[in-house]
């Protein structure tokens, strides 16, 4: 077996730390394109694990790359439907279309993807809620005003005036 040569510094690709300005809407742009984690993080010129880093840590981000998967999916189930009811088997390109394989991944996330929306979902519930409760705070504290006014009296009205 031959051995092969060390390769040193100057031959190896440089190590890069931390990461272009943007990256984010980048990656989720293609995340939401592709479906794909590492072909995002490769177009936003980040490695994969701080791509996984940044979601472990930054909630709002976490949120977003969920949404952006969404909607990858999404894209990918019309696309794939579209490509059914056309009989499209090839793009314009001449590359076969791997169908099955399409149905499969959506599959796989299918729960993933429900998961993502009920959650989404308990937010939008939970808003309508405090909204609803807000409004009820509101006309409670009207009715005590309407309350001690009407308790006031005739009096109140022609000190008022």
């Amino acid at each position: 077996m031959p051995h092969e040569p060390r390769r040193y510094a100057a031959d190896r690709p440089r190590r890069r730390y931390g990461a272009p300005k943007n990256w984010r809407v980048t990656f989720l742009a293609a995340l939401a394109e592709t479906s794909n984690v590492t072909a995002s993080a490769q177009r936003a010129d980040i490695s994969l694990s701080w791509a996984y880093k940044q979601r472990r840590e930054d909630t709002e981000f976490a949120r977003r790359w969920i949404e952006a998967l969404c909607e990858g999916y999404d894209n990918l189930e019309m696309d794939v439907l579209h490509r059914l009811r056309a009989g499209a088997l090839v793009d314009a390109a001449g590359h076969k279309h791997d169908n099955a394989s399409a149905i499969r991944l959506l599959v796989m996330h299918k729960a993933d993807v429900a998961r993502a929306r009920a959650l989404k979902d308990d937010d939008d519930e939970q808003a309508v809620l405090e909204s609803i409760d807000a409004m009820i705070d509101a006309m409670r504290q009207r009715g005590a005003a309407n309350a001690a006014e009407i308790e006031a009296g005739p009096e109140a009205d022609a000190d008022d005036r």
